[in-house]
C-alpha cells in the first residue's frame, strides 16, 4: 500500500509557510521580478521587436525559475520552525543549481505542453508526475536526467491528489492573476500599467504557488519515511555546504495516474 498525503493539510501550512516567510520572500520576490517588469513595460510600449521579446522571454524564464528555488529553500528553512536564512542568503542559495532548474523546468514545459495539445492525457500525466521536479533539483541535486524520475517516484501512490492539488492551484493563479490585470489596466490601460499588474502578480499571487508545490515535495518525501533535509544555512558539510547529490529510487513499471 503505498502512503498517502493529506492535501487540505499542504494546503494549511502553505498558507502558514506564506504568512511566516512573507517578510521574506515577498522582498524576494521584488528584487527578481521588478527587470521583469520593467521588460514588459518596455515591450508593451515599443513597436514590436523580435530581439526584445527574446531578451523579455529569456529573463523571465530565469527569474522564474531562481525564484522557485529561493521559494523551495525558504520552505525548507522553516521546516524545524525557524529563521536561519536572511535575504542575500536567499537570493543567492539556488545560483549553484541555476543551469539545471531552467534546463529542467523548460523541459517540463515542453513536454507537458506537446502532451497536452497533442493528446491531452498524457500532457496530464507528465504534468502530474513532474509536479515536484523543482524541489528536487533544488534539494537532491541528483542531475538533469534522474530529477524527473525522482518526482514520478514521489508522487507515486498520490498521483489523483497532486494531480488535484496542481488544478486547483492553476485555477487560483489564473483567477488571482487575472483579478490584478484587470484592476491595473483599469486604472492605467498602458506599458506602465501592464508592468505594474506583472510585478504585483508575480510578488503577491506567484509566491503562493511556489510555496504549495514546495510543501507539496516535504510532505511526500515524509508520507515515504524520508528524514528531513537540513536547511543550506544550517549545513556544515560537503563543498560550499551543500549535501552530496542523493541516488533516486529506481522507477516501477506503474502506468498511469495512481
Amino acid at each position: 500500500m503505498h502512503p498517502t498525503i493529506d492535501i487540505g493539510d499542504v494546503i494549511g501550512r502553505a498558507f502558514a509557510v506564506y504568512r511566516a516567510q512573507a517578510g521574506l520572500i515577498l522582498p524576494a520576490a521584488v528584487l527578481v521580478f521588478l527587470p521583469v517588469a520593467v521588460l514588459e513595460g518596455i515591450l508593451q510600449a515599443s513597436e514590436d521587436s523580435i530581439g526584445l521579446a527574446l531578451l523579455s522571454l529569456a529573463v523571465s524564464l530565469v527569474a522564474g525559475f531562481w525564484f522557485q528555488g529561493m521559494v523551495v529553500e525558504a520552505v525548507r528553512d522553516i521546516q524545524d520552525g525557524r529563521r536561519d536564512f536572511t535575504l542575500g542568503e536567499l537570493v543567492r542559495a539556488p545560483a549553484p543549481v541555476l543551469g539545471v532548474l531552467v534546463a529542467a523546468g523548460v523541459l517540463a514545459g515542453v513536454g507537458i505542453v506537446l502532451g497536452l495539445v497533442l493528446f491531452i492525457v498524457p500532457g496530464l500525466l507528465l504534468l502530474t508526475w513532474w509536479a515536484v521536479v523543482i524541489p528536487v533539483v533544488v534539494v537532491e541535486r541528483p542531475g538533469l536526467g534522474p530529477a524527473f524520475g525522482r518526482s514520478r517516484d514521489l508522487v507515486r501512490g498520490n498521483a489523483w491528489r497532486v494531480f488535484g492539488l496542481l488544478i486547483l492551484l492553476l485555477v487560483i493563479l489564473g483567477l488571482a492573476s487575472g483579478v490584478v490585470a484587470l484592476v491595473f489596466l483599469a486604472v492605467s490601460d498602458t506599458a506602465v500599467g501592464a508592468a505594474a499588474a506583472s510585478l504585483v502578480s508575480n510578488v503577491l499571487v506567484v509566491p503562493f504557488f511556489s510555496i504549495t508545490v514546495a510543501t507539496l515535495y516535504f510532505a511526500l518525501r515524509a508520507a515515504h519515511g524520508e528524514a528531513p533535509v537540513p536547511a543550506l544555512a544550517q549545513r556544515s558539510y560537503g563543498p560550499g555546504g551543500f549535501a552530496p547529490p542523493q541516488t533516486p529510487t529506481p522507477e516501477r513499471p506503474d502506468v498511469g495516474l495512481q
